[in-house]
């Protein structure tokens, strides 16, 4: 219902107003017209301001607050990427918290306990080889885990000796029509190797 509706009808009752074709009721129409653009304003900045509905012009706005940005593209990565970097906190020292902070690197980035005393390995099991935008990820992982940790990198690589555990055939592997990222990841199992030390 429009503004310059909801008055009229608001006024209805007294039965002392003539709304309809009259110069009282063309300025209550005036009016609402003036009301419902404000709204309509106000709806756009509450929807850009709330992370779960916000655009890109939101999303934008949100991630300047922030040192470092989120290494996605993609709308719901980059909320979910926000959300957790709104998360970090003073007191995220358990593996289970540090996995939520990394949430904020936009990629899926996971950690786990390093062989050495206070160390951390960082590896990203959805994407082969050193992911795009690596450099910038880092340097918002080591801002994001406590620096008393030593930081390990590792990055798993498609061998041929993996593809021919997931296709035995040229024939079958030909037949995915898959390109050779798409192939990468249709791979399973992974190998993982030592990267730079953070």
């Amino acid at each position: 219902m429009s503004y310059g509706t909801y008055m009229k009808e608001l006024l209805r009752p007294l039965g002392v107003y003539r709304l309809e074709g009259t110069l009282n009721g063309a300025e209550l129409e005036s009016l609402g017209e003036a009301m419902d653009e404000i709204h309509r304003f106000l709806d756009e900045i509450h929807r850009q301001a709330d992370l779960t509905t916000a655009g890109e012009e939101g999303l934008t706005a949100i991630e300047r607050l922030f040192s470092r940005r989120p290494i996605t593209k993609d709308q719901e990565r980059r909320r979910a990427a926000i959300a957790a970097l709104l998360r970090v906190g003073g007191d995220s020292f358990t593996l289970e918290a540090i996995n939520d902070n990394l949430a904020g690197c936009g990629l899926n980035a996971v950690a786990s306990e390093g062989e050495k005393t206070q160390t951390v390995s960082i590896h990203f099991p959805e994407v082969p080889g050193i992911p795009e935008g690596y450099e910038e990820m880092r340097k918002i992982i080591e801002d994001i885990l406590p620096c008393h940790l030593g930081i390990e990198y590792l990055f798993w690589y498609v061998t041929w000796a993996l593809m021919e555990q997931r296709y035995r055939t040229w024939a079958q592997l030909e037949g995915t029509g898959m390109s050779w990222e798409e192939l990468e990841k249709s791979v399973a199992e992974t190998k993982t190797v030592k990267g730079p030390q953070g």
